[in-house]
């Protein structure tokens, strides 16, 4: 097997003895592992953004932000997801330096915008429900604005490495590129902290503000009363449930990704498995299936719509609650929580 010549860290994918990293089948695995995400989430994503473009109900300004990032998320699955499945099946990375270098960046790219739009629609709904600002309308402009510094914020971020500061380079068993977390030179170590710090630590500081402002809302008003038999206590748990849902997947997807970088970058002569290295990475590219099954099929306007053009027209019986209406057109008396 022809392996990558490309790269300055080429020896650390191979083992002591020169053999590849894993054996042929386990990159087969690894090849189905990320079909299995990349298959659905190039369909969910896609579906959202079809649909969104056919009824002209779903483009609304709060909608805004959820169709940003099944964009991202498309970008992501079709980049690093698809050419994850083929190197692997290939069990070597194939596209040279400079395909490298566009991989990580286009991954980085899609991946950063969908970590921030995660972000922005957190502070959307703390805003919209919480009213930090008076009564100030969620406009069009509002929901643009969000999502241009979504996609500046990332490409601010992931440009550096194509100028000097950082690189891009192999990770995990070699078939696929990122960020590179394992060179000790000064310049790449500051630039993988500074990396770190805006795009995981402050887009996840903006998730955890901005929901804990919305349960205290939500739990101030269900105190008042029970209003309209006890609806705003039903709806400060089902905001409360996906609040759980959305931190934990965020966390699991991301978490690992960025506490391994750090890992090396404090610990530079730890040895981690170039396997060990993949699993991070792997649970950060899955968000792409996910995110639009959390944050987009279970918000009712977009599945009324969604499930029917997946099913090719079939409408399968949903249990409509009286109660239950959309963040996007309610106050805190009434929240629901897509």
């Amino acid at each position: 097997m022809q392996q990558s010549v490309f790269f300055s860290n080429a020896s650390s994918y191979e083992g002591p003895n020169g053999e590849p990293p894993l054996s042929r089948t386990g990159f087969i695995i690894l090849s189905i592992i990320m079909a299995f995400f990349t298959g659905p989430a190039i369909v969910l994503n896609a579906t959202v953004i079809i649909v969104s473009l056919m009824h002209k109900q779903l483009r609304q300004p709060l909608n805004y932000a959820l169709v940003n990032m099944a964009v991202a998320d498309l970008g992501t699955a079709m980049t690093g997801g698809v050419l994850s499945v083929v190197n692997n099946a290939q069990g070597y990375f194939s596209l040279g330096r400079t395909g490298c270098v566009m991989e990580g960046f286009a991954v980085s790219l899609f991946g950063i915008t969908s970590l921030c739009t995660v972000a922005l629609i957190a502070v959307e709904r703390m805003f919209v429900v919480c009213k930090p600002l008076g009564q100030i309308t969620f406009q069009k402009k509002h929901a643009l604005g969000g999502i241009a510094l979504s996609w500046l914020w990332s490409l601010s971020w992931n440009l550096p490495p194509l100028f000097g500061w950082g690189r891009y380079e192999l990770e995990g068993v070699g078939t696929s590129c990122a960020p590179d977390w394992h060179n000790r030179d000064p310049t790449n170590v500051s630039y993988i902290l500074a990396y770190f710090a805006v795009c995981f630590a402050v887009p996840f500081a903006l998730i955890l503000a901005s929901y804990t402002k919305l349960m205290w809302t939500l739990h101030q008003v269900s105190k008042m009363a029970c209003l309209e038999g006890g609806a705003v206590a039903k709806g400060e748990m089902k905001v409360a449930s996906m609040v759980v849902l959305m931190v934990l997947t965020f966390l699991i997807s991301w978490l690992p990704y960025a506490s391994l970088a750090l890992l090396v970058i404090y610990k530079p002569d730890v040895e981690i498995h170039p396997l060990v290295g993949t699993v991070p990475v792997y649970l950060a590219k899955s968000s792409t299936m996910y995110n639009p099954i959390i944050y987009i099929y279970l918000n009712k306007q977009f599945r009324k719509y969604a499930v029917p053009f997946l099913l090719c027209g079939k409408e399968p019986l949903v249990d409509e609650e009286a109660s239950e209406a959309t963040t996007v057109e309610t106050s805190p008396n009434k929240v629901s929580p897509a």
